[in-house]
């Protein structure tokens, strides 16, 4: 069981008949509140890519590409320019580098599987809102996703790759937040587990 087929009505899901029936209380909240937001789609063609980290070490040459992908959904921004623009009060200019970590699959001329480690970097020169000044100051964080569809090595350590990168640009503040809430969420058992075991520990409440 989980939250997809509990049939609690303290879980999430779509919401039926009268959405404020349940409310119990104003809870505060720790969360990043995102300010503003864009997505950034670009396609950047024979992007080198210099390699470490192979595994297994040393393969046999020559090496044959398989696919590559981002390795994680956060990038690494770098060179970060704010610009406020003196007729749009509102709004920034806003240049970084986003570096995103990129994992590359190949055969070796043993037919071995194999994987290594790289890095693309996408410059970024955008207008976004940024909030007012304030005691906690506001963060930019990227979510990033890549995927190589093409490529091939051009030595032991490098590779050229067609890369299609999803950058979401995110301007955030870390926040103590003021919602309506129904009070926990019920968590439901999992499914197949064997809950008789510790029966009188389980039987508490998950929160106080």
């Amino acid at each position: 069981m989980s939250f997809c087929n509990s049939g609690n009505p303290r879980t999430p899901g779509v919401i039926r008949g009268n959405p404020i029936q349940g409310l119990c209380e104003r809870v505060c909240i720790q969360a990043k509140k995102v300010f503003d937001a864009c997505v950034r789609q670009v396609s950047a063609e024979d992007t080198a890519l210099s390699l470490s980290g192979f595994s297994p070490p040393n393969p046999a040459a020559p090496l044959t590409f398989v696919s590559a992908r981002s390795s994680t959904t956060r990038g690494t921004l770098s060179n970060v320019h704010i610009d406020k623009l003196a007729d749009r009060p509102r709004e920034a200019r806003l240049r970084c580098d986003v570096t995103i970590p990129i994992e590359i699959f190949y055969l070796d001329a043993n037919n071995a599987e194999g994987r290594a480690s790289g890095e693309i970097t996408t410059s970024n020169d955008l207008i976004i809102c940024v909030p007012a000044p304030s005691v906690m100051p506001f963060e930019i964080e990227a979510s990033v996703n890549v995927i190589c569809p093409d490529g091939s090595f051009s030595s032991e350590t490098s590779a050229s790759v067609s890369a299609c990168i999803t950058s979401i640009i995110k301007i955030i503040v870390e926040a103590d937040i003021l919602v309506p809430s129904y009070g926990y969420c019920y968590i439901p058992p999992c499914e197949g587990y064997d809950n008789q075991v510790c029966s009188t520990f389980f039987e508490l409440p998950l929160f106080p």
